[in-house]
């Protein structure tokens, strides 16, 4: 059991807590078949058939049926027009592919909500004088409309935006606590998705997954979280955090 007053995870006392956004803090509302579909459309107009990587092997257009997150997969497509000499193509298509990524979420942020549990928790986790970040690869645009206090309840906000690098590359989440003043190994990431288990591995966390997103359990214990909970209520409860409205936070979303 963890003492009173104190957050434990793994036998580790947890002195920083750093969340994703979407599935974490907020309930999800992104559709990332619409945003691939957006982003496609936008590249298409700076691709002339055949865009494909030489020697051949896959053609462009058909990357978004791989694994390949939609960023990642515009940085590869951006790569490729630039490998060929298209240097102006793939400033525009990197630029127009963005906007169309921005222009989903803001959409999908206007339809988004907190879960009820996001801020008692937060404020009982600066009672308690745990810091806490966000770090996430949304824009700031979309987290701010869905969580316009943000900045009065969250010492750290760090978009993609703001990073030269987006998770799960750990300088993400090495720059939020470094804002919060607090090392790796005190220091727990909380996510809805393997990429967040990663990151968290990657800088030096401990891990905390949680299944309020668009992630299994069993997804996040594969990726080798610490501990898996159903929703960033319960985990804090499991690891020792108390605080007014907390208990009484009902699931679903609504607030």
């Amino acid at each position: 059991m963890s003492a009173p007053g104190s957050l434990h995870c793994a036998g580790v006392a947890v002195r920083a807590v750093v969340f994703d956004f979407d599935g974490t803090l907020a309930v999800p509302t992104l559709d990332f078949g619409v945003m691939r579909r957006a982003v496609a459309e936008a590249m298409r107009t700076h691709l002339e058939p055949p865009q494909r990587p030489s020697p051949p092997d896959l053609p462009v257009m058909d990357l978004p049926v791989m694994d390949l997150p939609v960023m990642e997969w515009i940085g590869h497509v951006t790569a490729l027009l630039e490998l060929h000499g298209r240097r102006a193509d793939a400033a525009a298509l990197h630029a127009d592919a963005h906007a169309a990524i921005r222009r989903v979420e803001v959409e999908a942020a206007a339809r988004g909500s907190l879960f009820p549990f996001t801020r008692p928790m937060l404020a009982a986790l600066a009672a308690m004088g745990v810091p806490v970040a966000i770090v996430t690869r949304n824009c700031p645009e979309a987290v701010r409309a869905v969580f316009p206090d943000v900045d009065a309840l969250c010492p750290c906000l760090l978009t993609r935006d703001d990073v030269p690098s987006v998770k799960p590359d750990p300088d993400h989440l090495l720059r939020a606590l470094g804002v919060l003043g607090r090392a790796p190994g005190e220091a727990l990431m909380v996510g809805d998705h393997p990429m967040d288990i990663v990151t968290g591995h990657r800088a030096g966390t401990l891990t905390a997954g949680v299944a309020s997103g668009e992630s299994p359990a069993r997804a996040l214990r594969d990726a080798g979280a610490h501990v898996v909970a159903a929703d960033c209520r319960e985990l804090m409860a499991g690891l020792g955090l108390a605080g007014a409205g907390l208990a009484a936070a009902k699931p679903g979303g609504q607030e």
